[in-house]
């Protein structure tokens, strides 16, 4: 597999292959930022910094572990490091990223009345869900991804969706009325 190759070169110091690892995972990793911070350029300085940290640390990755959640992990962690710094912007910037054009395969389209209602969710239960339902991962890799028991992320999926089906209930409601 290209990801243990690139891992091993990467940690010898190649940087052709860390610009090819770049180059196969940065639009994956916007469009995940993109999910959690709801921001296009708060995205883009997540992922950078994601690759920059990936890269200063690369030779502590354990290879026994899952690339993907230790990557995932620092994504995660930096997403959250930039809605934490912009909290008092975060609320109130969030771009139309209905017509980016490295939007347009996502499972769930931005224009989508569910993936508005996922948006709509606090952090604590929006990341779980992206996580699992958008991005694929298992409830034990998101665990590790935001460092919290597993327990935890089932109860907060479940939370998730029964806040989620109570949003779309009461829009449904909403546009009946109309």
């Amino acid at each position: 597999m290209f990801q243990s190759k690139w891992i091993k070169q990467i940690q010898a110091g190649d940087q052709e292959a860390f610009r090819q690892f770049y180059g196969a995972y940065s639009e994956y990793a916007i469009r995940t930022a993109s999910a959690i911070t709801q921001n296009r350029e708060m995205a883009k300085d997540a992922v950078q910094e994601t690759f920059i940290r990936v890269y200063r640390n690369i030779g502590k990755y354990n290879p026994t572990l899952p690339f993907n959640s230790w990557f995932y992990r620092i994504l995660t962690n930096e997403c959250l490091r930039i809605l934490k710094k912009n909290s008092m912007y975060s609320k109130f910037e969030h771009p139309n990223l209905e017509n980016e054009p490295s939007n347009e395969d996502k499972p769930i389209p931005q224009s989508s009345d569910l993936y508005e209602e996922i948006q709509e969710l606090d952090d604590a239960f929006r990341i779980p869900l992206i996580l699992k339902y958008l991005k694929g991962f298992s409830e034990k890799e998101i665990a590790e991804i935001l460092e919290m028991n597993q327990n935890t992320v089932k109860s907060r999926l479940f939370q998730g969706r029964k806040r989620l089906k109570n949003q779309l209930d009461s829009t449904e409601k909403e546009d009946e009325t109309l």
